[in-house]
């Protein structure tokens, strides 16, 4: 399959599923799918300046990195219809619930870093993603710590993709809104 229908498929599959539980972009009321698009479209550019990347596992685990989060999907419903390696790789992105909030992060990074290359991309993809304009509900000291997260992020996954790595430091230095 080419990465065209690759990514068509996949992105109605997430579309569907974040739609069906009313996911919207956080503090707007755009389809959660814009922000999913986004982060595949910084893993398209990443692949282009990345040798050895493998664009159509990136590309899957992008549209989907959200979805055993913040959906009704299971892992045995996405690994029947992406397969186990997909699966995976969007296990590590998935936060565990059952953890306190404050352990949620470094444990997903722990097991993030466990995967392929790839997956680390994604994570460095996502955060760059969300690190637009914060939605106007959220305090001040609410951005700081998405800030604080952006570096531990950044640390965490540093060797993981360095033009996403890079990417990802212009935006913390440019994250200021209070």
């Amino acid at each position: 399959m080419n990465i065209q229908d690759i990514y068509q498929r996949t992105i109605k599959f997430a579309a569907q599923k974040h739609t069906d539980s009313n996911q919207t972009i956080p503090g707007s009321n755009l389809p959660y799918i814009v922000h999913l698009s986004n982060v595949a479209m910084e893993i398209f550019i990443a692949a282009e300046k990345t040798k050895n990347f493998n664009i159509d596992f990136a590309i899957q685990v992008s549209l989907l990195h959200d979805i055993l989060e913040d959906t009704e999907v299971t892992f045995d419903e996405l690994e029947n219809e992406f397969g186990k390696t997909v699966a995976i790789g969007v296990l590590a992105l998935t936060k565990k619930n059952n953890l306190p909030k404050e352990d949620k992060m470094m444990d997903s990074l722990q097991r993030i870093k466990q995967q392929s290359k790839e997956v680390w991309a994604v994570k460095l993809a996502d955060r760059i993603t969300n690190l637009q304009r914060p939605p106007h509900f959220w305090s001040v000291e609410k951005i700081k710590k998405y800030k604080e997260e952006a570096l531990t992020i950044l640390n965490e996954l540093s060797g993981g993709n360095e033009y996403l790595e890079n990417r990802l430091g212009e935006k913390i230095k440019d994250y200021n809104f209070f």
